[in-house]
């Protein structure tokens, strides 16, 4: 019986494993405010790291 069945039962398994792929992302996405809010503290310790480097070799 699986040999005769076993397409349809690798395509749900393949969908059932989309589908847990989806809904793991979705659950663990970050906020679009979080993701600016962190994109601007990297940008500014950037920014202050760079300054630090111009002062010491200046």
């Amino acid at each position: 019986m699986l040999a005769k069945y076993w397409k349809k039962i690798g395509m749900l398994i393949l969908i059932i494993a989309c589908v847990f792929n989806i809904m793991s992302k979705l659950v663990h996405k970050l906020s679009l405010n979080k993701e600016m809010l962190y994109s601007a503290q990297y940008m500014f310790q950037q920014e202050e790291e760079n300054k630090q480097e111009e002062n010491q070799t200046n």
